[in-house]
């Protein structure tokens, strides 16, 4: 049993030193030439944020291989040779919490800052935002936390007299549970309604801070998620169906490269004048409007840029780059059509197993079990992949949502172009999803993690935490999840054929 716990040990080191350096590797290859050789602090912050979301993601595998640890104990001690799975958790998301509320705003806001200020300006600048924000956020979870911070079990109270053994235990059934005749008392499913209690207890701080990000996360999980979950594998499919069939001819490269030359001087004129009106102090909300407007036009650009550079390659390698680009086109439609299956999957199961009660299937559940019969970490695998999924799932919702309202900041990953600040912007998206995304996968497949510390924690201290036990009570974030799904699907089926169109002059709001 020893054995196994250190092999479980070894396994995890190895897992997160693999996971540090890919993180590594991610950084290193989607960071911009501009922030080639500075910026380390950010970029330490960076891969320490993904490093702790790909973690916490995977422990809830390793919480259930852990569980199987003890499960065949030979003796009662076994289990204190387990890995303490509640104590990681704990520590693995307050460390989320901390990435996400204060250490990714400070860096944010150092490197947004005024490259006219010196260092320290810009250090103190920065400071003055997360101290004050520490403050607030702090005021705010001790007032919750003393006023709410209790969690409330709906108990049983069962009691029966004492009575000797009978010579026969044949005459208990399930209309006669009890010992002692005519006593119902000790039997749950027959006892009388003034039988049950309500047991409040104090949950623990730490609890009440992870339980307050899983709140905050679970509505950007619905809402992301939602709308990720159908956009990630129809987005590659709609891509592969229009897709560019031939290279264009020169003359339409030259016309098409034309229109987007206009339309880029008209975004540079736009830009500076919007860079003028930051320097005279002028920076409304009309200001802000038109920023956003600005990023989200360019962005479209780029995309144009690259579909047109797609369509008609040049240089020496010019056949090899189309070659390329078709081989692309079809890796998307093989990891679309995969990815819906993935998604149909995950869609049937919310509502077989958690929408509808009594569930219809333990479904997904089973199917990890008997993955597990197969190979005894094959089962395991493929539950990290679903949950991994769903963070992916959650990243292409929220770009789809970026795009299309012009309210909330764009913050692109480009392979080669992504800045600092929108490379810390999602990977605090990504920390704050992930806690949700756990405690969704704790519950959604409850059948196969049972007995698990993610549980103890997820199940039941959350969904009977005062004031928040309602929304999982009533599975208020899975009906969002799944309508915004079910939209997303719509949309995607009336306009997911469409090429899309070029786009008019652009124009500043006045």
């Amino acid at each position: 049993m020893g054995d196994f716990n250190l092999a479980l040990v070894i396994v995890a080191i190895v897992v997160c030193v693999i996971v540090f350096l890919f993180n590594i590797y991610l950084l290193v290859n989607y960071q911009h030439p501009d922030d080639a050789n500075q910026a380390y602090f950010p970029k330490i912050i960076v891969v320490l944020g993904l490093s702790v979301a790909a973690i916490s993601i995977l422990m809830l595998p390793a919480d259930v291989a852990n569980r199987q640890a003890c499960e065949h104990a030979l003796y009662n001690g076994a289990c204190n040779l387990t890995l303490p799975m509640k104590t990681l958790w704990l520590v693995i998301y307050i460390l989320d919490a901390f990435l996400v509320f204060f250490c990714i705003p400070f860096a944010m806001f150092y490197y947004e800052g005024d490259q006219d200020k010196s260092t320290w300006q810009r250090i103190k600048s920065s400071l003055i935002w997360v101290v004050a924000t520490a403050i607030i956020c702090g005021l705010l979870l001790g007032i919750l936390y003393a006023l709410v911070g209790k969690v409330d079990f709906s108990v049983r109270h069962l009691s029966s007299p004492v009575a000797n053994f009978p010579n026969s235990w044949e005459t208990l059934s399930s209309t006669k549970p009890c010992i002692v005749p005519g006593n119902n008392e000790c039997a749950a499913s027959l006892a009388n309604a003034s039988s049950q209690k309500t047991w409040t207890m104090r949950t623990t701080f730490p609890e009440y801070v992870v339980a307050l990000a899983t709140i905050v996360g679970s509505v950007l999980f619905s809402i992301f998620g939602g709308v990720g979950i159908f956009c990630l594998p129809l987005g590659l499919i709609f891509s592969f169906i229009r897709r560019p069939k031939a290279v264009i001819t020169r003359s339409q490269y030259i016309k098409e490269a034309t229109e987007m030359g206009k339309k880029a001087r008209e975004l540079k004129k736009a830009a500076d004048a919007l860079r003028q009106e930051e320097r005279s102090g002028v920076k409304g909300r009309k200001w802000r409007k038109n920023v956003k407007s600005v990023e989200k036009e360019l962005l479209l650009l780029e995309d144009d840029v690259s579909a047109l550079e797609e369509m008609y390659p040049q240089g020496e390698t010019a056949e090899t780059a189309w070659v390329m680009t078709v081989l692309g086109y079809l890796a998307k439609i093989v990891l679309g059509v995969f990815g819906l299956i993935i998604s149909v999957a995950w869609i049937v199961h919310i509502v077989i197993y958690l929408l509808i009660s009594p569930p219809l299937s333990p479904f997904l559940n089973i199917v990890f079990i008997k993955l597990d019969d197969v190979w005894g970490l094959l089962g395991t695998l493929a539950f990290a992949f679903f949950c991994f999924y769903l963070l992916l799932a959650v990243i292409a919702g929220e770009m789809m949502i970026g795009l299309r309202l012009v309210f909330i900041t764009i913050h692109p990953m480009k392979w080669g172009g992504t800045l600092m600040n929108s490379f810390l912007f999602n990977v605090g998206l990504i920390l704050l999803c992930s806690i949700s995304v756990i405690q969704f996968c704790a519950t959604s497949f409850a059948y196969y993690a049972q007995a698990t510390a993610a549980q103890e924690i997820f199940g039941h201290t959350l969904e009977s935490l005062r004031g928040i036990k309602y929304l999982y009570k009533y599975n208020v974030f899975q009906y969002v999840f799944l309508i915004l799904a079910i939209l997303t699907l719509i949309y995607y089926l009336i306009f997911g054929w469409k090429k899309k169109k070029p786009s008019g002059r652009f124009q500043l709001s006045s």
